[in-house]
């Protein structure tokens, strides 16, 4: 078998696995796990993981990597399907797997028609119910002319969208002096043939002057804008050691819709967190429409060992789940009445190869038969069938 590298969590993990299945492509009999650890469940099927990768290839040499080999280094290593760790802040080294480094390109930019490019690692934060600062190190940017080195190569090999990805994505710059606006500007500026450039979760109280004006007025900057808002009452907002308010994030919104009107925007949202009472829970059903929340994604609260917030009164299990359904109720309403308004309206849409596509908005559309995989087309939809336009 050639090398296998199966990638779990974020957006940041999948651009690191596409970068290691380039540098191991010559490789025979190896599996890389490339783990998270982000909360205990995703530590559970970490493991999982590594014990179906062992089944499926029991004489390949099996290798974790990720956070989770970060934070719990001692009990992956203990592992009997485990060979070795290899550490997170080293995964991209060539010499910390004893091959020739080669140009840091996705070895599936050619099959695939939208690349992640990582631009920043780490987090300097400290948010209590989050462990990835154990496991990912301070906030460290990739240099301008690197990114830019990178997103070009993913052009030339037939990529349509790129989109900029991190642990903490707008602290990048943090440690140069810089704002991510000054890197999105030049990425824009020094590859005029990309077509399509989008941002991935982003810190909203982050977003420097240069990044807002760009996100208002650039057309190529796609009008998406996920945010790691994770709630919506300030009290709760608080005991998670995030940086901005409730008022911060209608704000921003409404600033950037004023000169933006087809923005769409997403948000990371917990339920059920740690002394989160009704009142709390209301505010955080109200603030999906006050934000007009289209793309959610809903976590159920779960503790994780070793962070501040697993040593704070809990809410009961039942309660935290039955909340996380009602806010998933609530993005869909939203999302619905969305999708709904765009009927009739065109859009143009990159073209995946399974017969649908993304609007610049990230609307899910179905593509009439035969559109080829790259193409950017414009679509009328007419009609919306089970959360998808057509």
């Amino acid at each position: 078998m050639s090398v296998e590298v199966v990638s779990l969590g974020c957006r940041m993990n999948l651009a690191e696995s596409e970068q290691m299945q380039a540098m191991l492509a010559r490789e025979e009999g190896l599996v890389v796990i490339n783990s998270c650890a982000v909360t205990a469940e995703a530590l559970r099927q970490t493991r999982q993981a590594i014990r179906r990768a062992r089944r499926a290839n029991p004489s390949a040499r099996l290798l974790v990597t990720g956070c989770a080999a970060e934070i719990e280094r001692e009990a992956i290593a203990a592992m009997p399907e485990v060979d070795g760790l290899i550490a997170n802040a080293a995964k991209l080294d060539a010499r910390s797997w004893n091959v020739a480094q080669v140009p840091v390109l996705a070895a599936r930019s050619a099959e695939h028609t939208r690349a992640f490019v990582a631009v920043q690692n780490g987090c300097d934060h400290a948010c209590t119910f989050c462990i990835i600062p154990q496991g990912r190190g301070p906030s460290r940017s990739t240099p301008i002319a690197q990114v830019v080195s990178q997103v070009r190569a993913h052009v030339e090999a037939g990529v349509g969208e790129v989109v900029l990805t991190g642990v903490d994505l707008t602290s990048w710059g943090q440690d140069l002096g810089l704002g991510l606006g000054v890197l999105v500007e030049a990425i824009l500026r020094d590859v005029p043939e990309l077509s399509r450039l989008r941002l991935s979760s982003v810190d909203g109280v982050e977003m420097d002057p240069l990044l807002i004006e760009l996100m208002a007025s650039e057309a190529r900057l796609m009008p998406h804008l996920h945010l790691s808002l994770q709630h919506g009452h300030d009290l709760i907002l608080k005991r998670m050691k995030r940086r901005h308010s409730r008022a911060d994030a209608i704000a921003l919104v409404a600033g950037l819709k004023s000169r933006r009107p087809d923005l769409a925007i997403g948000a990371d949202i917990i339920a059920g967190f740690p002394t989160e009472d009704e009142e709390a829970h209301a505010a955080n059903l109200s603030i999906i429409a006050e934000l007009g929340i289209v793309h959610g994604h809903i976590f159920p609260y779960s503790p994780r060992p070793g962070t501040p917030a697993a040593r704070m009164p809990q809410v009961d299990r039942a309660t935290v789940l039955a909340r996380a359904a009602s806010l998933r109720e609530a993005v869909a309403r939203e999302r619905h009445a969305w999708l709904s308004s765009l009927i009739g309206q065109p859009q143009r849409v990159l073209a995946e190869r399974d017969g649908t596509g993304h609007a610049e908005n990230f609307a899910g559309i179905r593509l009439p038969q035969g559109t080829e995989r790259g193409q950017i087309i414009t679509i009328i939809p007419t009609v919306l069938n089970e959360g998808m336009l057509a």
